[in-house]
């Protein structure tokens, strides 16, 4: 049986008095709204008249803040604010190497950038390239990135979780998931620190969701369909029809929000993985998914959810016949599509992986607007 989720500490910002989620084994945590740095001490009782020896070495200093390296720049506007974490692990030189995910989330953070116009300065990316060390997409690392994500939120914010990666799945033994197993994400130090299970994604960037705020997660990984455990599925056949399916837990557990709104694009269901590899490889060794996601918004398929995940499987089931991603005629490609391709998204042989839709709440996805 695994470990159930760490308990997350709840603090109050010293600089504005937000309250603030610290994320397991942080010993301080920087507030997202006015940058101050909230430090907890570790208070140990000890002699009141005690003095140190003479030749004692003086203690260590404390470890720096991981959100003293926080996005710069000036915190964003009151209300409205837009903020991402973007995590690309291409686990280089091991034997779970792959080669687009750098370039999954070069290309995300440019579409936010530039189509979504989010701030360069609220974009936290997490990739082995960073030369800042917390910056690197380790488990810890991760966490405070999903920790910090979801900090001092007011209503009209908007938060996107963009993850190109490994992803897996282990046995769930308290009946929350139908199937029987947990969704995971692989950080880049998995093998020895562990996965990060669905449970702790939904209570860490879920659960604490206040009205007024929306969240996009866009998982570009294996066994990814209801990785962040919402509630409801959607369905959808080829012709374009859909219906959603419920996915609460069955022992009754809320996995909701605190009345935000949640919708996930992830890249394949839950049980599809590529016949010829291990449960811990993704379907194809470039992005498929995200390319397929920033395709639809370039080439003019993004004005409704519907639109957006038929254009997505559409292209999915072309893999192939064109030798690549639907490349062939069709409009323009774009500077931003080139540079997918150029990362190594030439796919070839078909795929086998379903492109989904889960959200908190269900809704008509042909009529509701897609906005980021």
């Amino acid at each position: 049986m695994y470990p159930p989720p760490p308990p997350v500490m709840l603090v109050t910002c010293s600089g504005c008095s937000t309250p603030l989620q610290l994320p397991p084994g942080a010993r301080s945590i920087r507030c997202a709204i006015c940058q101050a740095v909230t430090h907890i001490a570790e208070h140990r009782a000890a002699p009141p008249l005690a003095a140190p020896a003479p030749h004692a070495a003086h203690a260590p200093p404390p470890p720096p803040s991981p959100y003293g390296h926080a996005p710069p720049g000036a915190p964003p506007s009151p209300h409205g604010r837009k903020r991402a974490v973007i995590c690309g692990i291409s686990y280089k030189y091991s034997r779970h190497e792959l080669k687009g995910c750098l370039n999954d989330a070069k290309c995300m953070r440019y579409l936010l950038i530039n189509k979504f116009h989010f701030p360069q300065e609220s974009i936290l990316m997490l990739t082995e390239e960073e030369t800042d060390p917390y910056r690197i997409p380790t488990k810890q690392n991760m966490r405070m990135a999903l920790c910090w994500l979801v900090q001092g939120l007011q209503p009209g914010d908007s938060l996107v979780f963009h993850y190109s990666g490994h992803g897996s799945r282990q046995r769930n033994y308290n009946g929350d998931e139908a199937d029987g197993y947990d969704e995971t994400l692989c950080p880049l130090d998995f093998e020895t620190q562990g996965m990060i299970v669905d449970d702790e994604i939904n209570a860490t960037i879920v659960r604490p969701l206040p009205h007024g705020v929306k969240l996009h997660a866009i998982i570009d990984a294996c066994h990814s369909g209801t990785v962040l455990d919402l509630s409801f599925l959607c369905r959808m056949d080829r012709a374009g029809r859909y219906i959603w399916e419920d996915h609460r837990p069955r022992s009754g557990i809320y996995k909701g929000t605190n009345g935000g709104e949640v919708i996930s694009f992830s890249g394949c269901d839950d049980d599809q993985t590529s016949a010829d590899t291990s449960a811990l490889s993704r379907i194809t060794s470039t992005g498929a998914m995200t390319f397929c996601f920033i395709q639809a918004i370039e080439r003019g398929h993004g004005s409704t959810y519907g639109s957006i995940l038929s254009s997505m499987r559409t292209t999915i089931r072309n893999t192939g016949n064109d030798g690549g991603l639907g490349l062939a005629g069709g409009g323009v490609v774009t500077s931003l599509i080139t540079m997918l391709v150029a990362g190594g998204s030439s796919i070839g042989g078909g795929l086998r992986q379903e492109p989904q839709l889960t959200a908190c709440q269900t809704f008509d996805v042909y009529t509701k607007p897609f906005s980021l």
